[in-house]
């Protein structure tokens, strides 16, 4: 079944990538908005990661915001073939603006390591991808639940010269080496862990979350250069943006680095809120009974 799944996926990747850029998001958005009439389990779930997140904002807009948030998601699936399988050159294309890659090209001509935080926000992939031509870069890589489309994921992410390590202690041990001696990493800092001494309660958005601590232990141990990234979604492809992280993010004091790390993602959420993957169960906080469990009418 598994195989079915990943060859229909392949085929609607290659399908799409086929499209012109705007008619592949329309389909997306149309996918979208199916989410949003029949009531998905991910409108739920936007819906109530945005009422944390926005309590303040009337209820009109928090569903308006919602509903965008949903054809963003729907854009975001319906793009990647274009950004996975239409080659180098059609991703130079899609990369119509950078702003700030000389704070990653610089420290790297300096010596000194950078570590770029991707949260989920616009496209992802494009900010891996681009990244991986700044400057020697390993990122970590997990297989994805559907193992047939593993092969795939992974060429495609080396194609620009990213280096993929397991997310084990030897891939984490390699990572650290490689920034030590100036390389450049890319992490996603706005995923759950899945285990208690990977991650603390911090606020996002003024909402305690159980976030990981990954990030600030490998900044304050490799004295590399953080800088947070996200790839914003425009008419005809991709503004990529790369911002220093504050001060604070250094701290050897991992409550503090992690409230920093917090804040800059939110930054970022901040300069394009619907493109933001609101779907995602952020707001949970570990251990269970150390908070409220926002997701218990949505399966989680």
């Amino acid at each position: 079944m598994d195989a079915l799944k990943a060859a229909l996926v392949k085929t609607l990747l290659r399908l799409t990538s086929l499209l012109p850029l705007s008619v592949a998001r329309w389909i997306g958005r149309m996918v979208g908005h199916g989410m949003w009439i029949c009531r998905s389990k991910a409108r739920r779930i936007t819906e109530i990661n945005i009422a944390l997140a926005f309590p303040d904002m009337p209820p009109a807009q928090q569903r308006a915001l919602a509903r965008r948030s949903l054809l963003a998601t729907g854009e975001l699936t319906s793009e990647m073939g274009h950004v996975w399988l239409r080659g180098a050159d059609t991703f130079a294309d899609l990369v119509r603006e950078v702003r700030g890659a000389e704070l990653v090209t610089e420290s790297v001509a300096q010596g000194r390591g950078v570590i770029v935080l991707g949260p989920h926000l616009g496209n992802w992939e494009v900010v891996g991808l681009h990244l991986a031509g700044l400057g020697p870069t390993v990122a970590l890589y997990e297989p994805p639940r559907l193992s047939a489309l593993g092969p795939m994921i992974e060429a495609v992410r080396e194609r620009t010269g990213a280096t993929l390590v397991p997310t084990d202690h030897r891939g984490i041990a390699r990572l650290l080496r490689s920034v030590k001696r100036g390389a450049i990493s890319g992490i996603l800092p706005d995923q759950v862990p899945g285990e208690l001494s990977a991650g603390v309660n911090s606020d996002f958005f003024g909402v305690p979350c159980f976030t990981g601590t990954l990030s600030s232990n490998m900044i304050q141990r490799s004295g590399a250069l953080a800088l947070f990234a996200y790839a914003k979604r425009i008419p005809g492809g991709f503004q990529v943006n790369y911002l220093p992280a504050e001060d604070a993010i250094y701290s050897e004091d991992i409550e503090v680095s992690v409230a920093a790390l917090n804040r800059g993602v939110e930054q970022c959420v901040r300069e394009c809120v619907e493109q933001y993957q609101w779907e995602y169960r952020r707001f949970r906080v570990r251990p269970k009974q150390a908070g409220p469990r926002h997701y218990d009418g949505v399966g989680g």
